[in-house]
């Protein structure tokens, strides 16, 4: 038998050849070794959700309000009411500011601003003052919760429609909702600053019906009405102002904490003031883009 190697047979010093794996199954690793795929998850993403986490949170504080005012315990009822509206300050920033604008964050925030803003405030002065008149005594709290339904539907309305001229993006039309509450909850400022500083006289009349009954129906037309508010949204402040507006804010502040009912009320009265100043302004700008 020949041993000499054929044309198929590999020459002296060389390798064998791998056998062909073509076919060969591969070897597969154990469960723990083997990569896990990560999952993918369809839906938008945190920054677009919390902004309406935020105007969940508002709403939340106006229910727990309304719930303290139920109980009679008007201190924490009015402390969530603010608190619901320094939350509505701060959605709409967050959500511009995040890009997390959405029509659903809209009309959940239109929702959650009709009932803090619009029903709590006037069932919290019923269950203050009014209640006392029966019926009667809910007209006015009737008459604001609608006037703030109105104000919020033109307000959504608006920003569908045609565009407002330049001079005016600077206003509001008619006070906007945290204020109107703020205004309507003036007499329980005022009675709750009484009660701290034992004045008999001003509790009494914080909550005479014929002092809140007014007041409430007094904001409701305002919040319905076409005053033009300043919104501060794109106000500009001189630079020589500056350096007084944050000792201003910052005095504020620390009176807020040493005296929060009569901050309050004191704030409510300079809001009321600002108005015809307001107004002045509008009126200015307006000639000023008519010339």
């Amino acid at each position: 038998m020949s041993l000499v190697p054929g044309p198929g047979w590999p020459g002296p010093g060389a390798q064998a050849s791998p056998p062909p794996t073509s076919g060969a199954p591969k070897r597969r690793l154990p469960g723990r070794l083997r990569p896990r795929a990560r999952p993918r998850y369809k839906g938008p993403s945190f920054n677009r959700i919390v902004p309406n986490i935020l105007t969940l949170l508002g709403l939340s504080s106006g229910l727990t309000g309304l719930r303290f005012a139920l109980d009679g315990h008007f201190g924490p009822a009015a402390v969530a009411i603010v608190v619901a509206g320094a939350i509505d300050g701060l959605d709409g920033r967050i959500a511009r500011l995040l890009k997390g604008v959405s029509r659903f964050g809209a009309e959940f925030d239109s929702l959650s601003d009709f009932f803090c803003f619009g029903v709590a405030p006037a069932f919290i002065v019923y269950l203050w003052s009014l209640q006392r008149l029966g019926g009667v005594g809910f007209i006015p709290c009737l008459m604001f919760a609608v006037c703030m339904a109105l104000r919020l539907a033109r307000f959504n309305a608006a920003l569908e429609g045609a565009p407002r001229p330049a001079y005016a993006y600077n206003f509001f039309t008619g006070v906007p909702a945290p204020a109107g509450a703020g205004l309507a909850l003036l007499p329980l400022f005022l009675g709750l600053e009484g009660q701290t500083q034992h004045i008999a006289w001003l509790v009494t009349l914080a909550r005479s019906p014929l002092f809140t009954a007014p007041v409430l129906a007094g904001t409701a037309l305002l919040c319905v009405s076409t005053l033009p508010i300043w919104s501060f949204k794109n106000f500009k402040i001189p630079a020589d102002y500056v350096l007084p507006m944050l000792l201003g804010v910052g005095l504020f502040f620390a009176v807020l904490v040493a005296d929060p009912w009569g901050a309050l009320a004191a704030g409510g009265l300079i809001y009321l003031g600002m108005l015809p100043f307001s107004l002045r302004s509008f009126r200015r700008l307006r000639r000023a883009a008519e010339e």
